[in-house]
C-alpha cells in the first residue's frame, strides 16, 4: 500500500518561502503524478497543483499562479511544493495525493493522500 508523507510545512512570516515535500517509500514517485491540496481551518480542500510524471505543472487553482510550483527530485524519491510570497490566507494543511488506478495522470479527485503538514503564514 502506497503511502504518502508531507513535510517542511511550519511558522513563517507573511512575504517568506517555503519547500514542502512529498516522500514516499516502497514505490517510485517518478510513476506517479503529484496532486497538490491544501485546507484551511473552516473552508473546504481546495486543489493547488499537478506535477505530472514528465515534470509538466498544471494548476488548478489561480490563486497560486506565479508563487506556487512543483518540482521532482528522483535521486531523492521527492516531489517538492514551493510557495514563495506566502500571505496569511496561505495558512492551511498542504497535502499530496495520487490516485491508486491513474497513477500517472492528474486528478482533482485523488484517492491516496498523505498526513498532510501545517503552514502558518503570520502578518
Amino acid at each position: 500500500q502506497l503511502q504518502l508523507a508531507e513535510s517542511g510545512g511550519g511558522l513563517v512570516q507573511s512575504g517568506g518561502s517555503l519547500r514542502l515535500s512529498c516522500a514516499a517509500s516502497g514505490v517510485t514517485l517518478d510513476d506517479y503524478a503529484i496532486n497538490w491540496f491544501r485546507q484551511a481551518p473552516g473552508k473546504e480542500r481546495e486543489g493547488l497543483l499537478c506535477i505530472s510524471t514528465s515534470g509538466g505543472v498544471t494548476l488548478y487553482a489561480n490563486s497560486v499562479k506565479g508563487r506556487f510550483t512543483a518540482s521532482r527530485d528522483s535521486a531523492k524519491n521527492a516531489v517538492y511544493l514551493q510557495i514563495n510570497s506566502l500571505k496569511p490566507d496561505d495558512t492551511a494543511v498542504y497535502f499530496c495525493a495520487v490516485s491508486a488506478i491513474s497513477s500517472r495522470f492528474c486528478t482533482t479527485t485523488p484517492d491516496i493522500w498523505g498526513q498532510g503538514t501545517q503552514v502558518t503564514v503570520s502578518s
